[in-house]
């Protein structure tokens, strides 16, 4: 019996990650939060937290909190600091230059390292300026990345949600299809019932075919040889009477015909004297041939009894057992077939025993209502994160812009700059690269105290979201939490899924589902559903076999042979069947004549010719004439039947030896087959009613078996239930979460790099600004501007020019 295979839902491909990434910044920040953050998941701590929501503070616990968030503290600690001391040192400093001091003053003191201190400052801008520019390059890729996840998340969600409706809507078909296979063993025991005859009946006519063909085909077969036996003596005393009776005539008109030859040859006298009639008679005597008749008598005795139509009737009767047997079970097989019915019905009764087909309706439907609120705050979300994209772009190009101040300055101070001009003579470009320093260390002050506030708040945000949900996941610490926590208590699934008394966890689940397992296994369904009880063969075929045991089924009585020709056959069996052919073959290797009678004849003609007296020519020639003519008459009659004697003699030779052998075996296969009958008849009968039943029966273990093995191995295979939650933990960790931690971090990056920036900036810009005070410095035939307001009589000094 041959079931299907039980088909699995196909699914949509999963969410594919987001362009752009970049490994290497995540790496980054995942080391830079490990730095901030080393101390394992605090499950302990979020349990006290949990369970003191509603009560009185402990202090304790808050101590124990800020312990664990000691390295987001401190970062927050120098975050404020920064965005308190940036903005404050930047006002100090403007009027400190304002004033003339902090490097306010137009006036450069000169020196003999001032291009090499020039140079290093150049490089060391152009350092920390390539560094700020690849920090804001990746911030633009992650605020990017951040608006493609958010994007892309509702995506991937629906396509989840579509995946995870399909699995649960295919549990409840699944079920449905194992149940409507129970048809197939129904149908097919129904089809076994219907032919009945042929099968039950085929089998017991197999059972007992054996030996009763076998003595059926023997005693046929010995009847072909009697009748062939009967025939062959039969032709044998036909021939043999034939035979006698032409040798009969044949010795009158040989006789006859010898007293005329002898007569005429006396009337010729002396030229005749020399032919000789002596041996003109048969040679061969055909009395020799035996009397079969008594032979006969006993075959046609046995012909008369009529055996053949004997064992047609034994034939007939055992052919007859189909139909005999599906006559017999017609009750039995209409209690059977309704019975039937009663185990299709008993078996579609199942389904309602799985309470959790049950629930799986309000999951669909709760799985449908999140998918039209996602589609319904679609819009809204993908406007709120158009909003920070732009707010995103502005802080970057804030960032971009002080880059490009100090980019043009180091270009245009490279390209304007004379090192042989002096401080006052300075060219436009030159101090047009001055004032861009200026202008990025200007705009450093005005907005690396808002960029580091953002990069506080989405720090704070992003890396203890990180690190409170994201890592623990990835350990496998999270789940096992929920599920001992007081925050899921009111989360039990095993009474969300109606299974009393279950043990079914989160992690269980999960794990489970990760490899893909049956929903059996993974919801422990075997405490709950007493399966073993439900697909019990027993309950289902028990009044089936009560059927079958009230099945009675019996043979026509079958006989053989009846006592009267079993005798004859054994009269036959003890005559032999053996006449003495030895004579009558002898006779028939002999001539039919003891002289040639066409030499004879010749002979005559001779004579015939030699003779001048007419009368006795003509007697000759008539004579000689009539020798042909008994010549002729024995080729074409005697040869036919001796032949036929012959073959009939051969043919009884090599058959009748066999015969009472055969006879006595034919006899003891009929006992034999009759006892076997009368004895064993009813037993088999027994036996093949109950292999028929087994069958029956056989067909629904199998498809208990096959339902068992299906509903526990194959049926709800939850794999898609722990790739919805992976798809959830990689959108919301691998691809949000990543984006904006990696953005925070790279504006951060720029941030801290701004602070160095412009304090080089600074010292860079009088290198390339025009000044307006001169200093004159002469060494090594290199002269500087000096003062001319200094007094004639002092030592030459470096003066400042009023």
């Amino acid at each position: 019996m041959a079931l299907q295979n039980l088909s699995q839902p196909e699914y949509q491909p999963g969410p594919a990650p987001p362009a752009g990434s970049l490994p290497g910044l995540s790496s980054m920040v995942r080391s830079f939060l490990g730095l901030v953050q080393p101390n394992a998941f605090p499950a302990e701590l979020l349990t006290n937290l949990i369970q003191q929501k509603n009560g009185t503070t402990n202090p304790a616990v808050y101590k124990e909190v800020l312990l664990y968030e000691v390295g987001f503290l401190v970062c927050t600690a120098i975050g404020l600091l920064f965005i308190i001391l940036m903005p404050l040192v930047g006002f100090c400093f403007c009027c400190c230059r304002c004033c003339g001091n902090c490097g306010g003053t137009m006036y450069q003191k000169q020196s003999k390292r001032t291009g090499c201190r020039r140079r290093v400052l150049f490089a060391a801008v152009l350092l920390v300026t390539t560094l700020i520019l690849a920090g804001n390059i990746c911030a633009f890729i992650s605020n990017d990345r951040v608006s493609r996840a958010v994007n892309g998340s509702f995506g991937a969600l629906n396509t989840t949600l579509d995946n995870l409706g399909t699995f649960v809507r295919s549990i409840p078909q699944q079920v449905d299809f194992i149940i409507a296979s129970s048809e197939v063993p129904v149908s097919r025991a129904n089809g076994s019932l219907q032919n009945i005859g042929p099968i039950l009946g085929g089998r017991i006519i197999a059972e007992v075919g054996e030996e009763a063909y076998g003595a059926l085909g023997s005693a046929t077969r010995l009847l072909e040889v009697t009748d062939l036996v009967e025939q062959e003596l039969r032709a044998v005393n036909e021939s043999g009477q034939r035979l006698q009776q032409l040798q009969g005539e044949l010795s009158q008109n040989l006789s006859s015909l010898q007293e005329r030859i002898n007569q005429t040859l006396q009337n010729c006298g002396q030229p005749c004297a020399q032919v000789s009639v002596s041996g003109l008679a048969p040679e061969a005597d055909f009395s020799m041939v035996p009397d079969v008749s008594s032979q006969l008598e006993l075959l046609s005795n046995l012909t008369s009894a009529n055996l053949s139509a004997a064992l047609r009737q034994a034939n007939e009767t055992l052919n007859k057992t189909p139909s005999r047997v599906e006559e017999q079970a017609q009750t039995v097989v209409a209690d059977a077939r309704g019975q039937l019915a009663e185990v299709r019905r008993k078996i579609g009764g199942v389904r309602s025993e799985i309470p959790v087909l049950d629930t799986l309706g309000n999951v669909t439907a709760a799985l449908d209502t999140i998918g039209r609120q996602a589609k319904d705050y679609e819009p809204q979300v993908a406007s709120y994160d158009g909003y920070r994209w732009i707010v995103g772009i502005c802080l970057c190009c804030l960032v971009l812009l002080v880059v490009l101040c100090y980019l043009l300055a180091l270009v245009l101070g490279a390209l304007g700059l004379k090192p042989s001009a002096l401080p006052t003579e300075r060219g436009c470009l030159s101090n047009s690269g001055g004032d861009f320093f200026m202008a990025g260390v200007g705009f450093s002050f005005l907005f690396s105290w808002l960029l580091m506030l953002l990069v506080l708040v989405t720090f704070l945000l992003g890396g203890n979201a990180d690190t409170l949900v994201c890592r623990p996941w990835h350990s496998g610490q999270l789940l096992p939490f929920l599920e001992t926590s007081d925050l899921t208590a009111s989360f039990n699934l095993s009474k969300m899924l109606g299974l009393q008394g279950g043990t079914v966890t989160l992690s269980g689940v999960y794990n489970n589902c990760q490899h893909n397992e049956p929903l059996w296994g993974t919801l422990h369904l075997g405490q709950t559903v007493p399966l073993d009880k439900l697909l019990n063969i027993s309950q289902y075929t028990g009044e089936i076999t009560a059927a079958f045991d009230r099945l009675n089924v019996s043979l026509d009585p079958v006989t053989f042979l009846s006592s009267r020709q079993k005798q004859l056959l054994r009269d036959v069996g003890a005559s032999g069947l053996q006449p003495n052919f030895t004579g009558a073959l002898q006779q028939l290797e002999r001539n039919v004549t003891q002289r040639d009678l066409l030499a004879l004849a010749e002979q005559l003609e001779a004579l015939a010719n030699v003779t001048n007296n007419s009368t006795r020519r003509q007697e000759l020639r008539k004579e000689g004439s009539d020798l042909r003519q008994i010549n002729g008459q024995i080729r074409s009659r005697f040869p036919p039947e001796m032949q036929a004697l012959n073959r009939s003699i051969r043919t009884l030779q090599a058959t009748t030896p066999q015969v009472p052998a055969r006879i006595s075996d034919t006899l003891q296969r009929i006992e034999d087959a009759q006892t076997f009958l009368d004895t064993r008849a009813a037993q088999i009968i027994s036996n093949e009613s109950r292999v028929f039943l087994d069958t029956l029966l056989g067909y629904f273990e199998s498809y208990v078996d096959w339902a068992k093995s299906t509903l526990t191995g194959e049926v709800g295979l939850c794999g898609p239930a722990a790739k919805t939650v992976d798809v959830a933990v990689t959108v919301a960790c691998s691809y949000v979460l990543d984006s904006l931690n990696g953005f925070w971090f790279s504006l951060g990056w720029c941030t801290m790099f701004l602070l160095p920036g412009l304090i080089l900036a600074v010292r860079l810009a009088k290198f390339y600004r025009r000044m307006k005070i001169a200093d004159v410095y002469e060494s090594n035939g290199e002269a500087l501007e000096m003062s001319p307001s200094a007094p004639q009589f002092k030592i030459p000094r470096v003066e400042t020019r009023k």
